[in-house]
């Protein structure tokens, strides 16, 4: 699997299931390892697993060929490469597991597809579920109405670089560092040190501020691109620099009248510990 996923945690009965939509194939990828553990509480369910698939070979065929390796969040917050199987793979796994919880895990796979579907449909339902989601790594509320207000302005702008026939991948992510350099003097990939981020989310480690910037940035892009048309991709990078441009001069003379910087190491972790201290302030 190639393009980007979308990781997150569902929750079975008392277990919790981590999964990625992908956007491409328009599937939910479930971690294998949750799915055994949550249907046979055991206490190795990796061990539990390369039982199960040396003792029934098709099976141990079926995952090999069948089953990627996507990456999800481990314990500790970190990404790492579990193997993960889609609606249809899992219940062939199942058919293998004497479980009984077999049946309403099912009925529990059926109702996750029907909910993504729901949001796809309903793009509102999506946006709820961003909201608790967020609320549930701890961020503040003020936080989250901006981070879901930058995901709408961030979408808005590849809806524009797409209309034009851009490229996802490579195309969006060089105008995206041509975004990011010339407002907060940084590509992505260096944003992402400055923070001591690897593979999480910039957006979701920025602060207030950081978010604002760059929705101006990729809002005035968006406008920009509009107004003149660009047809190649120099004079859309052209365009990313102008609308980038804007959020500097904002972004220098905010500094110049607070004293304050407003590109931060601050990361999630540290977002969370500050909303929590507020908290407890109050």
């Amino acid at each position: 699997m190639t393009n980007e996923i979308t990781p997150k945690n569902h929750l079975f009965e008392s277990s919790q299931i981590r999964s990625a939509w992908d956007d491409e194939q328009e599937e939910w990828f479930f971690s294998v390892v949750d799915v055994v553990a949550a249907l046979t509480d055991s206490t190795n369910p990796t061990d539990y697993l390369k039982k199960l698939r040396k003792r029934d070979e098709l099976l141990g065929n079926y995952i090999g060929t069948n089953c990627p390796q996507v990456a999800m969040r481990t314990d500790t917050g970190k990404l790492r490469k579990t193997l993960a199987a889609t609606t249809k793979q899992l219940l062939r796994l199942i058919q293998s597991i004497p479980s009984k919880k077999a049946e309403p895990f099912k009925l529990w796979l059926a109702q996750v597809g029907s909910e993504r579907l729901d949001q796809l449909q309903d793009p509102e339902l999506s946006i709820d579920q961003a909201m608790l989601d967020y609320k549930r790594l701890g961020y503040s509320d003020s936080w989250i109405n901006q981070r879901l207000k930058s995901i709408e302005i961030r979408k808005e702008l590849t809806g524009e670089w797409k209309k034009h026939g851009l490229q996802e991948g490579p195309e969006f992510a060089f105008l995206t560092d041509v975004i990011y350099k010339t407002w907060a003097g940084k590509t992505a990939k260096e944003y992402k040190q400055y923070k001591g981020l690897k593979k999480e989310n910039l957006r979701d480690n920025m602060t207030n501020k950081e978010l604002v910037l760059n929705m101006l940035a990729e809002l005035s892009t968006k406008e920009i691109s509009e107004a003149t048309n660009p047809e190649t991709l120099a004079e859309h990078e052209n365009a990313a620099k102008r609308g980038g441009g804007i959020a500097k001069e904002a972004r220098l003379k905010l500094e110049a009248e607070t004293g304050k910087k407003v590109v931060s190491r601050q990361n999630a972790k540290g977002l969370q510990l500050a909303d929590k201290s507020d908290k407890n302030d109050d």
